[in-house]
């Protein structure tokens, strides 16, 4: 295929405006140019196809022949291009109708509905995916495109900011959280070293609050005793509430067992705080789902809910 390497879509785009406007400051006030560029790129195209495209009649240039061949074949060419843009955008599932989120179990309890009913407010007529799992799972369905955005906690050292648009929403304390029955220290935060002979329940690897787990204890200098581990927040709570183990768990979880469970802030050598934020492909920061996402999301990091306190009941 021979085709100059400087006949651009640009120029031809300019072409094809001026074929149907019929004059350069027509053309120019069209494409928000200046005269002299359209000028410049219709004597550039007429170099690069090296006939005759127009005659000079004064200072107007005139469609010859050899110009309304072109004009027809470059309007299929644009026409099929543009088209092809569009079914690789449908086919990525960009811009269409559904839109695939991944989150973490504990952010089903407000941050997504709250997301979800904004998202509904701004495109009602988009259909919306959702899917729970552990920051590690949904990073790799992002990765692979298995999902559009996700919400998850973030460290610098597993999201690659040349690769992936973090629109942060809040941040949440990581507690200590035992069974309402447990007879808990009442003098200030919690020192781990304290419950070195307690047993403990959590999260598998993988999950970001496990990783908070290994690294609270690690500070403490013992490895607890973990008597099972779960794949959801939701049922290490329960295994907490039943009196099976005692937990480190984020502050936003303070709502879910009513009466249930106790929750006490970590003393400051074991203090940590959850990043939870939107992210999705860069290469995606266009889409117009995704842009309403992260609307909606910075009107959510506006009001972000507060830190635990130091010492509540879940209710």
């Amino acid at each position: 295929m021979q085709i100059d390497n400087e006949i651009t879509f640009r120029k031809l785009l300019v072409f094809l405006t001026f074929m149907e406007k019929g004059n350069i400051a027509r053309t120019a006030e069209a494409l928000g140019l200046s005269s002299v560029s359209v000028h410049r790129a219709l004597h550039s195209l007429e170099e690069e196809v090296r006939c005759p495209l127009f005659a000079h009649q004064g200072r107007n240039l005139v469609p010859q022949p050899a110009a309304l061949v072109l004009q027809q074949y470059c309007q299929q060419a644009v026409t099929a291009v543009d088209r092809g843009l569009e079914e690789a955008r449908r086919a990525a599932g960009i811009g269409q109708g559904r839109l695939r989120i991944g989150t973490l179990y504990s952010l089903t309890l407000e941050t997504v509905p709250r997301l979800i009913m904004g998202m509904k407010l701004r495109r009602p007529q988009l259909e919306l995916d959702l899917t729970m799992g552990s920051n590690a799972t949904l990073l790799g369905m992002l990765n692979d495109g298995s999902l559009d955005a996700i919400l998850i906690s973030i460290s610098e050292s597993e999201i690659d900011r040349t690769r992936l648009e973090v629109l942060p929403l809040f941040e949440d304390d990581i507690c200590l959280a035992a069974p309402a029955s447990a007879e808990l220290s009442q003098e200030g935060p919690a020192d781990l070293r304290d419950y070195r002979e307690e047993k403990f329940v959590s999260l598998a690897e993988g999950f970001a609050t496990y990783a908070g787990f290994q690294e609270a204890f690690h500070v403490a200098g013992f490895e607890p005793e973990i008597v099972m581990r779960v794949n959801d927040i939701f049922s290490m709570l329960s295994l907490v509430q039943a009196g099976v183990g005692f937990t480190l768990m984020p502050g936003r979880m303070k709502k879910v067992y009513e009466q249930d469970v106790q929750l006490l802030k970590l003393a400051e050598p074991y203090q940590m705080r959850q990043l939870i934020a939107l992210v999705f492909a860069r290469n995606r920061e266009h889409d117009p789902n995704l842009l309403a996402l992260a609307a909606e999301g910075r009107m959510y990091a506006l009001g972000h809910p507060p830190a635990a306190d130091e010492r509540v009941v879940l209710s």
